[in-house]
């Protein structure tokens, strides 16, 4: 399992994490995985779903811009 970057550090792409937690999903949904592992893999969880969660409102405030017809150039937030 590996851990979300620290600031300044670049973060995985959402493509990248939202693979990583499908796995984890898939994981702990099987039931043969140890307590603190299952914490584990939940914690792990947590922090992809809030990341992919930032990545598609970021997404979503660009889409409302260009359909506003004011097209401005998108930059991901750290």
């Amino acid at each position: 399992m590996t851990e979300l970057p620290t600031p300044g550090a670049e973060a995985p792409r959402y493509e990248d994490a939202l693979a990583e937690l499908e796995r984890l999903v898939q994981a702990m949904e099987g039931g043969q995985m140890p307590l603190d592992h299952l914490l584990d893999n939940y914690r792990r969880g947590v922090e992809l779903l809030a990341l992919c969660r930032e990545r598609l409102q970021a997404v979503e405030a660009q889409v409302q811009v260009l359909e506003q017809g004011q097209l401005k150039e998108w930059t991901p937030e750290p």
